[in-house]
């Protein structure tokens, strides 16, 4: 099973001495997409006021153009490791035994907008760039991102692919309608009966989601399984539209 997971703006800082070495990601073929959008955004790092503007930092973070200046030598750590927020927070990997991490390290990646999707175990350094962004010099990263992605996925061949990716970083790559697969929503049930999807929560049920897989290991190869499999752990999952399933939260 290959698991796509988002991204999180806010990172911990910090990492072993190795630097960035684009030849150790996952997708070694989008090695060229990866060297044009790091090169933009070295480049951009140059102007501290334009690259605020582009990354929509404000005042109390401009320091984040100079974590991009240093992007290639500065330390690294587990992409797994490298993020924080309520997704990673709920996902809890520093408490992960070596089995889980393990299978992390062989199921999950982790789509950013500088390298792509990448290893939960591969070593990246702290970055700032969002899907939205548009960077001087290289066209729109969906244009850079979309086709080599999905090829890259293709190429692959997975069993069967969650993906529990924002909209926006889905956009980026999406999985190739050959590849089975399933796009995750988060979703509550109100009083009325209604189902709503859920913003802060939902990133929250996706980390939650993410660590119980993580603890299992379960061998999932369909939809049906993951039903299966969802069911046996508590969790409620329906299908919705076509393509996707619901999570309640």
């Amino acid at each position: 099973m290959l698991i796509l997971l988002p991204p999180s703006e806010t990172k911990r800082s910090g990492g072993g001495r190795a630097a960035l070495d684009l030849g150790a990601l996952a997708f070694p073929q989008l090695r060229p997409q990866r060297e044009a959008v790091l090169a933009a955004l070295e480049s951009l790092s140059n102007d501290p006021w334009i690259a605020a503007r582009v990354l929509g930092l404000g005042a109390t973070q401009l320091h984040e153009v100079a974590v991009n200046a240093a992007v290639r030598s500065a330390p690294t750590m587990a992409a797994i490791d490298r993020y924080t927020g309520v997704l990673y927070d709920a996902l809890d990997a520093a408490s992960l035994d070596a089995p889980a991490r393990r299978w992390l390290g062989a199921n999950a990646m982790i789509h950013t907008a500088v390298w792509g999707p990448v290893g939960a175990l591969d070593r990246i350094p702290a970055y700032r760039l969002g899907a939205s962004a548009s960077l001087p010099g290289v066209p729109s990263l969906r244009r850079v991102w979309a086709d080599a992605v999905s090829a890259a996925i293709g190429d692959l061949a997975p069993r069967f692919t969650l993906d529990l990716r924002s909209e926006a970083y889905a956009a980026l790559g999406p999985v190739p309608r050959s590849s089975a697969s399933v796009y995750v929503r988060v979703v509550s049930e109100g009083p009325d009966g209604a189902v709503r999807a859920l913003n802060h929560f939902n990133k929250h049920a996706k980390g939650a989601l993410m660590s119980a897989l993580a603890r299992q290991r379960p061998r999932i190869g369909s939809l049906r399984a993951l039903h299966q499999w969802a069911a046996a752990q508590g969790l409620r999952l329906r299908d919705g539209a076509p393509g996707e399933v619901e999570l309640f939260a």
